[in-house]
C-alpha cells in the first residue's frame, strides 16, 4: 500500500506543478504590482510543495516510513484544505476541474494510513 499511496502523491505533486504553472500564467496577465507578486509567490510556493510532495513520497513513502507518512499528509491536507475552502466552496472552478487534486488527496492518504498501520503493526 505505501507504493500505492506514494503513486497517488506523485500524481498529486504533478497535478499541482501544472496548477503552479496556471497561477503563474495567471500572474503574468496581471499589471506590475502586489496582485501579480502575489500571484508569483502563490505559484512559487504551490509549485515548491509540490515537489517536496513527490521527494518524499518517493523517498519515504514509497518504504511505508512512518515520517514520510505524517509529512505528506500534514503538507497535502493542508494545501487541499486551502484549495477546497477558498476555491471550491466559493465555485470559483467548475467542479469537474476542481476534484482531481482533492481525488488523488484521499486516496493518497487512505492507501499511506493502511499501508502505515499495517506495515508498522
Amino acid at each position: 500500500m505505501g507504493q500505492i499511496s506514494a503513486v497517488f502523491y506523485v500524481l498529486w505533486g504533478l497535478l499541482h506543478l501544472v496548477a503552479a504553472y496556471q497561477v503563474f500564467r495567471l500572474g503574468r496577465g496581471q499589471t506590475s504590482g502586489m496582485i501579480q507578486g502575489r500571484l508569483y509567490q502563490n505559484a512559487w510556493n504551490l509549485a515548491c510543495i509540490a515537489l517536496g510532495v513527490i521527494v518524499i513520497a518517493i523517498v519515504y513513502n514509497w518504504n511505508n516510513s512512518l515520517f514520510g507518512y505524517w509529512l505528506n499528509l500534514v503538507t497535502t491536507s493542508i494545501t487541499d484544505i486551502g484549495f477546497i475552502l477558498f476555491i471550491i466552496v466559493p465555485r470559483y472552478l467548475p467542479l469537474r476541474l476542481s476534484i482531481p487534486g482533492p481525488a488523488l488527496w484521499i486516496v493518497a492518504v487512505i492507501a499511506g494510513t493502511v499501508g502505515t498501520f499495517s506495515y508498522h503493526i
